[in-house]
Order: C-alpha cells, then sequence, then structure tokens
C-alpha cells in the first residue's frame, strides 16, 4: 500500500469549470453556464465579471435557482463518452444530475472491468444517485445492482439509461435504502464482485431512515464484507464530507479488505480550472483493486 495520496482531475468535454472564488464557482455544462455555491472556493477569482455574467442560472447557499436569461434551458442533454446523460435543474438542489469531478473513478472502474473480460463481474452500486457509475459499470460489461434511496433519482437514471440507449445492459434499478437492503442481501446469501459507493454526509431513506455518515459508514462496510465474493475485483469509496480525509478512507480500506490481496489509491478528486492554474478540490476518495494497477 502506497502512503501517497493522488490527486486526480476531470477530463470532459461537455464539462468546464471557468472559475471559481468568494464561495462561488463557474462552470459550463455543455452549452449552458451556471454559477453554484462552492464552500471550498475561499480565493477570489480569476475572471471579471463579463465572463460571470455569461451565467444563464444561479444558485447559492440553500436559496433556489435563479434564472438570469430567458433562454435558459430547463433540461439538455450532456454527452459522456459514449453516455447520454440528462442535466435539469431542481429547486430543492444545487446539483444538476452529475458529479464531474468524479469521471477519473469512473474511466478507472471501466479499465477494471474490462480487464477480467473472462467473468461477468457483479457490481453494486450504493448511493448510486442518477446512475452514471451505474452505466459506466455496464457497459464496460458488469452485471450492476443500483441503490438509492430517492424515487427521483432512480427515475432519472432509468431515463439516462433510456438516453444512453442502454436497455439491453444488465442493470437492477432498485429503491431502498442502502442499510436495509445489504441486511437482506446477507440473507439472500448474494454475493458481489465490486462495490462502489458515494454516501452523503446525512440523508433519509425511502422510508424516513436516517444515515449520518460517522455513525453508519463503518456498520455498512462491515455488512457489505458479508456479501463480497471469495475473488472480489474492485472497491471505490467517495466521500464529500469538509472533515473528513482520504487517510481515513485508506484505514477503513485497509480494515474492510485486510483478508483479500490488492491495491489501494487514496486522494483527492478535483477538478482544473480552464482560466488558471487553480484546481477546485471537490471530493476525497479511495479505492481497493484485487488486479493491482491497471494502466
Amino acid at each position: 500500500m502506497s502512503d501517497c495520496i493522488q490527486i486526480l482531475t476531470s477530463d470532459w468535454k461537455d464539462y468546464e469549470l471557468l472559475d471559481s472564488g468568494y464561495g462561488q464557482k463557474l462552470e459550463r455544462f455543455g452549452q449552458q453556464v451556471v454559477i453554484r455555491g462552492e464552500t471550498k472556493a475561499w480565493w477570489g477569482p480569476s475572471l471579471g465579471k463579463e465572463h460571470w455574467d455569461r451565467a444563464c442560472a444561479i444558485h447559492q447557499n440553500d436559496a433556489k435557482w435563479r434564472f438570469l436569461k430567458k433562454d435558459c434551458a430547463q433540461e439538455w442533454i450532456l454527452g459522456y463518452k459514449n453516455l447520454k446523460l440528462s442535466a435539469k435543474f431542481f429547486n430543492t438542489s444545487k446539483h444538476l444530475g452529475v458529479f464531474p469531478e468524479q469521471s477519473p473513478n469512473w474511466d478507472w472502474m471501466s479499465r477494471q472491468i474490462s480487464h477480467q473480460k473472462h467473468r461477468q463481474l457483479s457490481v453494486l452500486s450504493l448511493f448510486g444517485y442518477t446512475g452514471v457509475a451505474s452505466l459506466v459499470a455496464a457497459n464496460a460489461g458488469a452485471s450492476v445492482t443500483h441503490i438509492d434511496a430517492s424515487k427521483p433519482a432512480i427515475t432519472w437514471a432509468k431515463n439516462n439509461q433510456n438516453l444512453s440507449q442502454f436497455n439491453d445492459k444488465p442493470i437492477r434499478w432498485i429503491l431502498d435504502d442502502a442499510k436495509k437492503f445489504i441486511s437482506r442481501e446477507i440473507k439472500r446469501g448474494r454475493k458481489y464482485d465490486a462495490i462502489i459507493m458515494d454516501p452523503p454526509s446525512f440523508g433519509h431513506g425511502p422510508t424516513g431512515e436516517i444515515w449520518k455518515i460517522e455513525k453508519d459508514l463503518l456498520s455498512l462496510l462491515n455488512d457489505c464484507k458479508k456479501i463480497l465474493s471469495e475473488n472480489p475485483a474492485f472497491i471505490i469509496i467517495t466521500l464529500y464530507a469538509l472533515d473528513a480525509s482520504s487517510i481515513m478512507i485508506r484505514n477503513l480500506l485497509s480494515e474492510f479488505m485486510k483478508d483479500f490481496k490488492g491495491t489501494t489509491e487514496i486522494g483527492e478528486l478535483a477538478v482544473r480550472h480552464s482560466s488558471s492554474n487553480k484546481l477546485l478540490p471537490l471530493s476525497l476518495f479511495g479505492r481497493w483493486s484485487g488486479c493491482g494497477h491497471i494502466p
């Protein structure tokens, strides 16, 4: 296991971080430019007001979206390799349906799956949101079980599957609480070769279950260990908590995968500004591979 903490950056043509500063970020999703609040943008912006004035919508803190231009589309399509993904505004959230900083993990996961063409991997995607990671995994050749506690997110994910014309891909979309689903899978004796988890810091299940990452993540990992196959391929964990550390993820993965031989990587997922050399750190990641390093 390496002590190196990596910084991975997104390289996605349909997304661009134009600028950030003073608690905001200026981004391009496809053809639309938006401003969103960003607690990690402590510095000042690099671009002038005329660049920020290009935004068609703005979302700050817990406020609703405010539209600045009449021609601002409410829903539009983004392309990621051979995926088609729906982006849209929700008044209840600043998120638009994709987390661009996750693209290095999508690419890494795709390589892990493609490297094991001799078997079809069974992948479990927990807290799967709008299904991008699930679609990437299925497209690479895996059989995927996608879990999310939000009905709108599951509907969104299915729509992304239709847009991508991936209806023939083996994906199970399941509306459920992650902890309860894992408990039932243990009883059923179901096994998975790989697990992806992108847990929120705080959340609710479909019937009111409360999730707190500092309280529930360790017990979830302990249960996940009971549904791992005898020859696991990979594990990916990402965290967005401000008070977390990638070293914490390494410690969790070391304990979680201590019975298996493999390699662990940890670090930060960041986005590079197109207007400067600055990086905007957005989340922490840890990933374990039973295949070793795959370029």
